[in-house]
């Protein structure tokens, strides 16, 4: 009977188990080649941090910009349009930082794509979300080329420029983040920047900006407030037209409306002191221009 059982062939064939561990190392490189790209990726965020000397921004490039926040805005001579004094000056150390950035979304870009992109899409969606907040960010300032106060498209994000990024780095500021890198994309398993992370990314500019309208108030800049508070409204209201899930985005979003409400108490605060035009006044002063 023992001899019996020691001809007896195996139940299971141990080559299983082999395929399945070869295939958990093949997972794991596969993650750590992601992660070691997404860590080139904050690194490079983290080396826009600057002190306000060297106009460099501080932390996040977009969330301690102490070079945009530390600046007095101005408008032009009809008082109707609002511009950054100087953008330019501020913003065009953090090209070249920006740059590489751009590069090394499209690095992550090649390797994502050879793989399940909702596999693996959790690793680096937070950095896309930040990166995406810096596209948006730089655009709001008057960045690459388009007026101040404006908003780009998850398209115009993402769109595709020819040339190599070093030399359209020397063109426009917000050129260097649209590398090639779909959007949206439902019809192949490819990398691309999501609807939803575009979305978290708007949010965080909302943040930011009622930051930034609290300290332009410090700063003695009375109108900068009052453009804010049009932007973040009208963001607020297309946000009450999207239908979202109760997940993170919605509970997020749901904080839209505090800051909306901050924005607005600056606003009605500098309204009872007399520091800025009403709206006949704002009128009038057109005409009279």
């Amino acid at each position: 009977m023992a001899a019996a059982e020691n001809a007896a062939p195996d139940m299971v064939d141990p080559a299983i188990f082999e395929r399945l561990q070869q295939n958990i190392d093949d997972d794991a490189h596969i993650r750590e080649e992601l992660r070691d790209i997404l860590q080139k990726l904050e690194r490079q965020g983290k080396s826009l941090v600057k002190e306000e000397a060297n106009h460099k921004c501080a932390d996040r490039s977009y969330s301690k910009n102490r070079s945009v926040h530390s600046r007095k805005g101005a408008f032009n001579p009809s008082g109707t349009v609002y511009v950054i004094s100087p953008t330019n000056i501020t913003l065009a150390p953090a090209w070249p930082l920006i740059s590489e950035q751009g590069a090394c979304i499209k690095e992550l870009s090649t390797v994502a794509s050879k793989h399940p992109y909702y596999k693996y899409n959790q690793i680096w969606t937070r950095n896309i979300q930040e990166t995406v907040t810096i596209v948006l960010f730089c655009v709001w300032l008057g960045g690459g080329g388009k007026p101040q106060g404006s908003l780009p498209t998850i398209e115009e994000v993402g769109s595709t420029l020819n040339g190599k990024i070093e030399e359209v780095a020397t063109r426009a500021l917000l050129m260097v983040i649209w590398v090639v890198v779909p959007t949206n994309v439902k019809d192949r398993d490819t990398f691309h920047i999501t609807t939803e992370e575009y979305l978290h990314a708007l949010i965080s500019l909302i943040e930011e900006l009622a930051r930034l309208a609290v300290n332009s108030v410090t700063l003695g800049d009375y109108q900068r407030p009052l453009q804010i508070s049009k932007f973040v409204k009208d963001i607020h209201a297309g946000f009450q037209i999207l239908n979202l899930k109760n997940d993170s985005l919605r509970r997020r979003s749901d904080s839209i409306k505090y800051n909306v409400k901050k924005i607005e108490d600056v606003v009605y605060d500098l309204s009872l002191r007399n520091l800025v035009p009403k709206p006949q006044e704002s009128e009038k002063r057109a005409r009279t221009d």
